[in-house]
């Protein structure tokens, strides 16, 4: 590094006196001033000298240090570091959220409105000035309009009003939480951040006990995906602090903090043990020649094994692979994109593997190349093949593209039924599901009337 160089070609050329004392403050102040000038010329001192413009405009970017910018880079951090400690410190605590409530409590708007305590404007302004200039941010006019709930008399609910602050300080801790784990300062994680963080989180969520530690890093593996799948559908390899605030997944995990979390919660939630464990049970369970990866053979067993091989092909084309084997984060984006076919980030995923030309629009070469797999499974069932031709007028109408010609991605995301047009071009029990659809409701009803 050139300031560790320059250092060591300073030490070895000083002379020292025969005064001790002397000889200290002398090198003191030689490498004060040998700091200042290497240090001064990283940040543009020669520039500041010579220009006037520097003593005129105020400085309005900061460069970013490079990673071998030793002391810039800690600086940073400790800087960094130092901001979020104070933010830290101006949250309301449990103590001062207790205070808050008997504030509220005391001074709530007669009369009361059911079992609901409210509050008018007035009375909302007194709670805020003895509550004191730390809880100024939750006591302004914006807040009490945002409250606002009908009431004839103009007041808001003095539970809801609490519910508001409580959340804002949840968010303000999250974030705070989440930054420090934000290595660049920039306001988004990295897997690898996302990978501290919720290893670092797994001993407080006491739903996550059972979990065998052997288990940790394939857990971690399964939380971050989601994020990662929904959060990031460029594949940029970072999230927004930003977005995972905005989304429910924080909420799903932090779920887990629930000591009688009921069975069905824990089951609908993609970041329980239960499900994790499922997810990668199904994994090794298709992990026929045990490796560790899935060919496209494995795969076929996804589910009720009726993905077609046209289909399943494509997924190898298009995904990141090993020599041709899928490891188990490519395989959590497969499940995701299946398991949430409704979802923008899953129509993304499907309609790039569909797209076999990779022109941007499905036409009715792409449509024909998917369904003559599904025309082949009916043929070997025994059953007559259905008319491409009827089903490709009825995707058509279904999605309505803006080309009647072609179907593009935002096509399928603002008809409403991508999921559906999707599904029958891929699984053939998802094309039967829906070609007997009307029977089905029938039986269905009959069933209904006969209970």
């Amino acid at each position: 590094m050139e300031l560790a160089s320059l250092l060591r070609n300073y030490i070895a050329s000083k002379k020292l006196s025969n005064d001790p004392a002397e000889d200290e403050n002398e090198m003191e102040r030689r490498e004060d001033q040998h700091f200042q000038a290497v240090y001064g010329k990283w940040k543009g001192a020669d520039a500041k000298d010579t220009d006037i413009t520097y003593k005129v405009i105020p400085k309005f970017y900061f460069k970013i240090p490079k990673e071998n910018e030793i002391l810039p880079q800690k600086l940073r951090e400790e800087t960094r570091a130092l901001f979020l400690q104070r933010r830290s410190r101006q949250l309301l605590d449990n103590n001062e959220l207790k205070a808050l409530w008997v504030l509220l409590d005391e001074h709530h708007s007669p009369p009361i409105s059911g079992d609901e305590q409210l509050i008018n404007y007035e009375d909302f302004k007194k709670v805020g000035k003895l509550a004191g200039a730390k809880y100024n941010l939750y006591f302004t006019a914006v807040v009490f309009a945002k409250l606002q709930q009908g009431d004839p008399r103009g007041r808001i609910s003095i539970m809801a009003l609490f519910n508001y602050v409580m959340r804002k300080v949840w968010l303000h801790q999250t974030r705070i939480g989440l930054s420090l784990y934000d290595v660049t300062g920039q306001g988004y994680l990295r897997e690898s951040d996302l990978e501290n963080y919720i290893l670092e989180l797994i001993p407080s969520l006491p739903q996550l006990e059972g979990l065998e530690k052997s288990f940790h890093s394939f857990y971690v593996c399964t939380a971050v995906r989601k994020f990662l799948f929904f959060l990031d559908p460029l594949r940029t390899g970072r999230v927004r602090i930003q977005d995972i605030l905005a989304c429910s997944f924080l909420d799903d995990l932090l779920e887990l903090r629930d000591e009688d979390l009921p069975k069905d919660h824990q089951e609908a939630n993609w970041f329980s043990a239960p499900s994790a464990l499922k997810v990668y049970g199904q994994y090794l369970n298709l992990d026929k020649d045990h490796n560790g990866m899935l060919n496209k053979e494995e795969l076929s067993g996804y589910g009720t094994g009726t993905l077609t091989g046209v289909f399943l092909e494509r997924v190898f084309q298009e995904c990141l692979t090993y020599e041709g084997e899928m490891d188990y984060k490519t395989y959590l984006d497969f499940v995701l994109a299946l398991d949430n076919r409704h979802e923008p980030q899953s129509l993304h995923y499907l309609f790039r593997i569909l797209d076999i030309n990779n022109r941007g629009y499905l036409d009715i070469f792409c449509l024909n190349y998917f369904f003559r797999a599904i025309q082949e499974q009916m043929t070997m069932l025994g059953q007559e093949p259905v008319s491409f031709e009827d089903v490709k007028d009825e995707i058509f109408d279904m999605v309505k593209p803006s080309d009647p010609y072609k179907i593009t991605l935002q096509d399928l995301l603002s008809c409403g039924k991508g999921d559906t047009m999707v599904s029958i071009l891929i699984e053939f029990h998802c094309f039967w599901a829906y070609e007997n659809r009307e029977a089905m409701a029938i039986d269905s009803g009959d069933e209904s009337s006969h209970v």
